[in-house]
């Protein structure tokens, strides 16, 4: 049974981005190598509140047409999408110094794991790299992957709610995926 086979909530959605080196091979095995060693930094985009879309963008392009009313589609050449990721802030999780911090605006590549899951993980949330069950198949998920840059952090103050920030992330790749695994348990 493949993990989204009905309608349901992605309860525990993840972002996580590894700090590693791209992997050499863009496929399912390259992107798990950066999540499943322990010699390997990722960390876990945690207190997120709203995720965008992720997946291939539209390649459709609106045409206009002298002497018609409405514009032609046809295929064109999707751009790239930048996602915009509402979090709760929480200042010390992105100060300058921080793992995810440091991230931010340094004009780096790296690597990100978008993945689904509808039930919680063993080890999840226990510290950032031990996210135990996502690519070991201790749960169902389905995961993407994409290479991308942190570029901005800016932080929404509020009155009346909890402090936010919009994390701003450049996708530099294609999106990968979705990669479906079933549990083993």
């Amino acid at each position: 049974m493949t993990h989204i086979s009905s309608i349901g909530a992605s309860m525990y959605t993840d972002l996580s981005v590894s700090t590693a080196n791209a992997p050499a091979t863009y496929d399912q095995s390259g992107f798990e190598a950066l999540y499943l060693s322990e010699d390997t930094d990722f960390y876990r985009i945690k207190n997120v509140r709203e995720f965008p879309s992720i997946g291939t963008p539209p390649n459709i392009v609106n045409v206009p047409v002298f002497g018609q009313a409405t514009s032609q589609q046809v295929q064109g050449q999707a751009d790239a999408p930048t996602m915009e990721i509402q979090v709760n802030y929480i200042a010390t999780d992105w100060a300058d110094g921080s793992d995810l911090g440091d991230l931010v605006g340094d004009g780096n590549q790296y690597c990100f794991r978008f993945t689904l899951l509808n039930e919680l993980p063993p080890g999840y949330g226990a510290v950032d790299t031990e996210i135990g069950g996502i690519v070991a198949d201790a749960v169902q998920n389905t995961s993407y992957y994409f290479v991308g840059k942190v570029e901005a952090l800016q932080v929404n103050p509020q009155l009346t709610d909890a402090s936010t920030a919009t994390l701003t992330i450049s996708v530099q790749s294609d999106t990968y995926g979705a990669y479906t695994f079933t549990s083993s348990t």
